[in-house]
C-alpha cells in the first residue's frame, strides 16, 4: 500500500530543516514579544495552515498583522490590518539574511521593531542571527513534504483531542524545539520542576512549562542525535512504572534516556492505517500514564455522541427574527 504520509529522512533534509527552523526562531520571537504572557508559553507558539506556519494576529499599536510561512509558494507573507501586504521569497539563504529582510518588511508596513532577542533557543551553539551568515539551502520539495506531514499528524492530533474535557493545550508549533505538540492537564499543580533544561533555555522557562502535571505528545523531525522523524509521548512528572506499560502499535517503545515514548515515523509509512497506528500510540501511551498517574479519567474525558444539528435550535431561533 502507498502511504498518503510522505517519506522523510533527516540526513536528506538537515541543511534544510536547520535553516527552516532558524527562521522560525525569528518570527516566533517576534511573536513572544508583542503577545501577553499564556500559561505554559502558549501565546509564542505558531499554527498549522493549509499553506505552511502562521504566527496568527499579532497587535501592534492599534492595528494587528501576521506572518506566514508559505510552503506551497515558498515565501515569507506578512499582511496587516491596514491592507499592507509583503511577501519574500524562502531561498538559499544565511540566517542573518533572513533576519535582517523580516525586520526590514515590518518597518516597510509600519510595525515597530519589536526588540526581540536575536539569539537562538534550544540549540547549541546558539549563533546570534546577525552572526549566523552562513548560506543554507533551501529545498522546496523536502519542505512540501515536511508541511504535507505537519498537516497530517495535526489531523489526528485534532482526532485525539476531541475526547478530552479537560484542559488541554491547542495543536500548536514550537519553534525552540521545531516540533509539532499538545498537552492534557490532569488540573493539578506539578512539582517544583527539577529535570534538565534544553540548551540556552533559561530554567525559569522550564518551571513555566512544567508547572502542572500533564501528558504531552508529538511530532519532530529529528537532530544529529536522533537522526529520524518521530512521535513522542511523555508525561510530567513520570508516573512510577509507565516505562514498563503495554502501548501501541508494536513498533512504539521506550526510551528511557529521553524518558519517553516514542514511534518512528518510518513505521507509519509501511502501516496498512497510518492514521489509526498514530491515534492508537496517542490514546495507549495517555492510557497508561493517567491511570498510572491517578487521573480522574471519569471527569476529564467524554466523547461526544450527539448526531443533531450541530447549531442549537436557540441561536436558530434568533437567526430566523433577524
Amino acid at each position: 500500500m502507498t502511504s498518503t504520509w510522505p517519506s522523510l529522512t533527516f540526513a536528506e533534509g538537515k541543511d534544510t530543516l536547520h535553516a527552516v527552523h532558524m527562521w522560525t526562531q525569528v518570527v516566533g520571537k517576534i511573536r513572544l514579544a508583542l503577545t501577553p504572557l499564556v500559561n505554559h508559553w502558549w501565546n509564542s507558539t505558531l499554527r498549522v495552515t493549509p499553506r505552511g506556519l502562521s504566527t496568527s494576529l499579532i497587535r501592534s499599536g492599534d492595528d494587528g498583522f501576521q506572518i506566514d510561512f508559505d510552503f506551497v509558494a515558498h515565501e515569507l507573507v506578512i499582511v496587516t490590518s491596514r491592507d499592507g501586504r509583503s511577501a519574500r521569497p524562502l531561498r538559499p539563504m544565511s540566517v542573518a539574511d533572513f533576519y535582517r529582510g523580516t525586520l526590514d518588511d515590518l518597518a516597510q508596513l509600519g510595525v515597530p521593531d519589536p526588540g526581540i532577542v536575536p539569539v537562538p533557543v534550544e540549540v547549541a551553539p546558539a549563533v546570534p542571527f546577525l552572526e549566523d551568515v552562513e548560506v543554507r539551502p533551501y529545498d522546496r520539495e523536502y519542505m512540501r513534504r515536511v508541511h504535507t506531514a505537519l498537516l497530517r499528524a495535526h489531523f489526528v492530533f485534532e482526532r485525539f483531542r476531541a475526547d478530552f474535557l479537560g484542559k488541554a493545550s491547542p495543536v500548536q508549533f514550537f519553534w525552540g524545539g521545531f516540533d509539532l505538540a499538545a498537552a492534557r492537564f490532569s488540573g493539578r499543580r506539578g512539582p517544583a520542576y527539577a529535570g534538565g533544561s534544553a540548551p540556552n533555555v533559561p530554567i525559569h522557562v522550564m518551571h513555566e512549562a512544567y508547572s502542572h502535571e500533564l501528558i504531552a505528545a508529538g511530532f519532530w523531525f529529528g537532530n544529529e542525535d536522533a537522526p529520524q522523524p518521530e512521535f513522542f509521548s511523555y508525561a510530567m512528572p513520570p508516573p512510577a512504572g509507565v516505562a514498563d506499560a503495554a502501548i501501541r502499535p508494536a513498533q512504539a517503545k521506550w526510551v528511557a534516556a529521553r524518558g519517553e515514548f516514542i514511534l518512528p515515523y518510518e513505521e507509519l509509512l509501511r502501516a496498512t492505517d497510518p492514521d489509526g497506528d498514530l491515534l492508537a500510540f496517542l490514546q495507549s501511551t495517555y492510557d497508561a500514564a493517567a491511570d498510572l498517574g491517578g487521573w480522574d479519567r471519569t471527569l476529564l474525558e467524554e466523547r461526544p455522541t450527539c448526531d443533531c444539528d450541530p447549531v442549537p435550535a436557540a441561536r436558530r431561533r434568533v437567526s430566523k427574527r433577524r
